[in-house]
């Protein structure tokens, strides 16, 4: 086909041609940083850290390269790096390897390690954002995120007397928002009373609002040691389906109405629709996170030689950021403000 009948087509196609070039806008590296819709910034992120008892240990997890479990006084060092690549938030995730029960007894010890934790962040960046999970699985024999009946069942209201428990303890310690990441009935309305009657009116609750039952928390469970008490075991009765977007919606009007701040999308990337429609539902701080599962595939195809890291990193908070989180969770936190610099 010639020149000037490809031309009379594209004019048949779109009248505005040649006066609209949609090009004119990417062809220099400056108006394309001027055009840019989103942005990635040191106020977009919350760093997860696996954090565990003892001094001057550190434990490498295998499947998450460049993770570690790490000791009270390592993470601080870590912290201290972050803080000053202006990091604003911190997700604690205990690894416990001592004090496991069915009642998960140990997750409301004002002397356990969250608490510790927490006060020893506080103490030493007092302006840093904490952030503490709010879920029994690291604290069960089983495994699970509750409280379990003789068949296995995952009992609903039972475990939401245990969370709310932990929550005061985490609040009691300085945490500034709690994060219930259960999925449990009702427990954020339990939680949010609870805090105000003991006089946590400031602490936030940022629900895990969407979560699913997902196959990319692998790595996540050999982080914090759950694995292996769940054994073949799955959450199906109580996180979400993968298969379902509008139960997503219902969650989030509930969580609403029983006083979360922040919701939460969780995993990350194969929900990106979600996270879009819970920000156009809700009109809320939405929150998304890029699990260990999404981290470990970018690490392991990086290390084969298969994709450019850096790039690709960058290019999925993008992808955060235009569905419309506002609040990304991610392993890759310290490499992300790194790259920022």
């Amino acid at each position: 086909m010639t020149r000037v009948k490809l031309l009379k087509r594209s004019k048949m196609q779109n009248l505005s041609y040649p006066i609209v070039r949609m090009r004119r806008n990417r062809q220099a590296k400056f108006i394309r940083n001027l055009v840019q819709e989103n942005h990635i910034t040191a106020n977009d992120l919350i760093y997860p850290v696996f954090v565990l008892d003892g001094t001057n240990t550190k434990e490498d997890i295998l499947s998450m390269p460049g993770q570690s479990r790490l000791s009270i006084d390592l993470l601080l060092d870590v912290l201290d790096e972050a803080v000053k690549l202006g990091l604003q938030g911190v997700g604690i995730f205990p690894v416990i390897k001592d004090n496991k029960d069915n009642l998960a007894t140990e997750c409301y010890n004002p002397h356990g390690l969250v608490p510790r934790v927490i006060k020893a962040i506080k103490t030493k960046f007092p302006d840093l954002g904490i952030f503490t999970d709010i879920a029994l699985d690291p604290y069960t024999i089983h495994g699970q995120d509750g409280i379990i009946d003789e068949n296995g069942y995952v009992l609903n209201d039972i475990t939401n007397e245990v969370l709310v428990k932990q929550a005061l303890c985490h609040a009691s310690a300085g945490a500034d928002y709690v994060c219930p990441s259960d999925m449990m009935d009702g427990r954020i309305g339990l939680i949010r009373e609870a805090l105000e009657a003991h006089g946590y009116h400031n602490v936030g609750i940022m629900s895990y609002a969407a979560k699913y039952a997902s196959k990319y928390y692998g790595p996540f469970r050999d982080a914090v040691g759950s694995a292996g008490n769940l054994g073949k075991a799955d959450k199906f009765n109580y996180q979400m389906h993968p298969a379902n977007g509008d139960e997503a919606i219902r969650e989030i009007v509930l969580d609403i109405a029983e006083g979360a701040d922040i919701l939460m999308v969780k995993p990350g990337l194969p929900y990106l629709d979600i996270v879009y429609r819970v920000k156009e539902a809700s009109k809320m701080p939405v929150a998304v996170y890029h699990v260990s599962g999404e981290y470990a595939m970018l690490k392991a195809a990086s290390q084969n030689g298969w994709l450019d890291y850096d790039n690709t990193l960058m290019e999925t908070m993008l992808s955060f950021k235009r569905a419309g989180a506002d609040i990304i969770w991610t392993y890759s936190a310290v490499e992300i403000l790194r790259l920022l610099k």
